[in-house]
């Protein structure tokens, strides 16, 4: 356990790669945490993009390609969000499968699954652990249980990664609030509240998928729905998708509405795109509102 997945994020760097040799693959648009903790700890990436929208899969190939190539001995990690950030989308356990089995590398698997509570029931790979020693699978309190505020992550893989990654953490750095809370949240009575919050979550994700298209200027949905947010198109009066215009969005929405969404229209393959989180039925009732009325403004 760790203070937040971030945690897990930078420790697992700092357990095995090397600074200024060694290297991690990340598919981008992905969690920017992961470049971040690279940066921070002079270790290289090597970007491999998804697949173009709206699936926004991993290049199983190009991923291979990579780890087979001169550099692959230097990858010593592959980071990959499920459901991804920002596209909302899940990676099949079988491209999974093919990155952990690949014959000639001898790196680490990690799967990010802070959003997995949105996602179908199984499709979380934490149960993998114990069968792939080179899997560590992270997970978080901070989204579905609306835990954030006690910052406290989780990795699972096998014992002899679990036992480095202790070894490294600072003494004491989970604090007896955030245990007390943790475990309460995760005994009978918080789990029912967990589960009823995302329910309703889902209800207003289904509307927000349902209506947000019938609002003039919005264009397509171009990740997945298995996340407690949609990416979704802004498009300009040509009808085309345009980062002019949704960054406008954006900033009228937060300065003049008090309506925050994140504008991710500079991340690869999102062109004029709005990640939007799914909130209660009154907040969704007032973005669908304010997002029209913006939008009519600033096109």
């Amino acid at each position: 356990m760790g203070v937040g997945s971030d945690e897990a994020i930078d420790a697992l760097l700092r357990c095995f790669c090397v600074p200024g040799k060694d290297k991690i693959l990340v598919c981008p648009p992905t969690y920017g945490m992961y470049s971040v903790s690279a940066q921070v700890n002079d270790v290289g990436l090597v970007k491999v993009p998804l697949l173009p929208a709206p699936g926004f899969g991993i290049d199983i190939p190009a991923i291979r390609s990579a780890l087979s190539g001169p550099e692959g001995s230097k990858i010593k990690m592959v980071y990959i969000c499920s459901p991804g950030n920002p596209t909302g989308s899940l990676i099949p356990k079988e491209d999974v499968k093919q990155i952990l089995e690949h014959e000639t590398w001898n790196g680490v698997g990690v799967l990010d699954e802070a959003y997995i509570d949105f996602a179908p029931e199984g499709s979380s790979l934490a149960e993998w652990v114990a069968e792939w020693p080179n899997l560590v699978v992270m997970q978080t309190l901070s989204k579905a249980f609306g835990l954030a505020g006690i910052r406290l992550g989780v990795a699972f893989t096998s014992p002899p990664i679990a036992i480095l990654l202790n070894n490294l953490k600072a003494p004491y750095n989970i604090s007896t609030p955030t245990s007390a809370i943790a475990a309460q949240g995760l005994q009978g009575e918080g789990l029912e509240v967990m589960r009823g919050n995302r329910a309703r979550i889902i209800v207003q994700r289904r509307r927000l998928l349902d209506e947000l298209p019938k609002v003039n200027g919005v264009g397509r949905f171009r990740g997945g729905e298995t996340s407690n947010f949609l990416l979704v198109e802004v498009l300009d009066k040509a009808g085309k998708p345009d980062n002019i215009t949704a960054l406008k969005v954006y900033e009228k929405l937060a300065d003049n509405r008090g309506v925050v969404v994140r504008f991710r229209g500079n991340e690869h393959g999102c062109v004029g795109c709005l990640r939007v989180t799914v909130g209660t039925e009154n907040e969704v009732t007032r973005f669908l509102k304010e997002v029209a009325e913006v939008i009519e403004e600033v096109r």
